[in-house]
């Protein structure tokens, strides 16, 4: 199979319990994590009657606006990314604070029938896509030939799950970056929105673009007042961008 995009699932949202001797007056409609996010900042000055008289959206409007970011730590979010290929990965989980990852081991799991993602540079282009594709096929014929030499070369090891896994891990070398890998992302709300900031924008590796254009259409739908202050376009290279109002919140 050949990804031409990223295939997300939420998987895990916040549950907000009230707290029955610390209620607020809440208005409008809101997630579970919005309201834990509104909830952790009415706590630091003990507002809860909501004296201003804002909805949960503009409540979290105004604490972007300030840049006071903190609470929106609070609520986390778990995404699983697949379609995406282990190119974009190794970029991914250089953003470290405030993230969880759990990623597929090509270690343990048979890449024998792997697929790949199509870099979104040669989609369109036929010639392109042909000598990709000729290269990706080959490799994937290598890696099937050195497990199965690799697993008679090492006959004498008895536990043949072990056995395996020497065949794979040395095999793995070589698969392109291009081979489709499946990763468990967790991160609180802030760390999103500062991943999102910078891999979105115009100046982001193509791939790692499209996925993050991706998750903030469904973070928005999923918790609109944490991300609606980002705009998605059409960029000057034709490809969709997205830029942040509210910078580094």
């Amino acid at each position: 199979m050949l990804f031409l995009e990223p295939r997300l699932t939420l998987i895990a949202r916040p549950e907000f319990t009230e707290p029955s001797h610390l209620p607020v007056e809440w208005l409008g409609e809101a997630s579970g994590g919005e309201r834990l996010a509104e909830f952790a900042g009415r706590l630091c000055y003990m507002s809860q009657r909501n004296p201003a008289r804002r909805s949960t959206q503009d409540y979290l409007e105004n604490i972007k606006r300030q840049g006071h970011g903190s609470v929106l730590e609070h609520a986390n979010y778990s995404i699983l990314l697949e379609g995406v290929s282990r190119s974009l990965t190794h970029e991914l989980v250089r953003h470290r604070a405030g993230f969880a990852y759990s990623q597929l081991s090509q270690r343990y799991v048979d890449e024998s029938e792997a697929h790949f993602v199509v870099p979104p540079a040669i989609i369109g282009d036929e010639a392109l896509e042909a000598a990709w594709k000729r290269q990706i096929d080959e490799a994937q014929r290598a890696y099937v030939e050195t497990v199965d030499r690799l697993m008679e070369r090492y006959g004498w090891i008895a536990d043949k799950v072990h056995r395996r896994k020497m065949a794979r891990e040395a095999a793995r070398s070589l698969l392109p970056n291009a081979t489709e890998t499946k990763i468990v992302v967790t991160g609180n709300s802030r760390a999103w929105r500062t991943m999102l900031e910078l891999r979105a924008g115009e100046g982001a590796e193509l791939e790692i673009r499209r996925c993050a254009v991706a998750l903030i259409r469904l973070l928005q739908k999923e918790a609109p007042a944490f991300f609606s202050d980002f705009e998605i376009y059409d960029a000057e290279d034709r490809r969709e961008a997205a830029k942040v109002r509210f910078h580094k919140v």
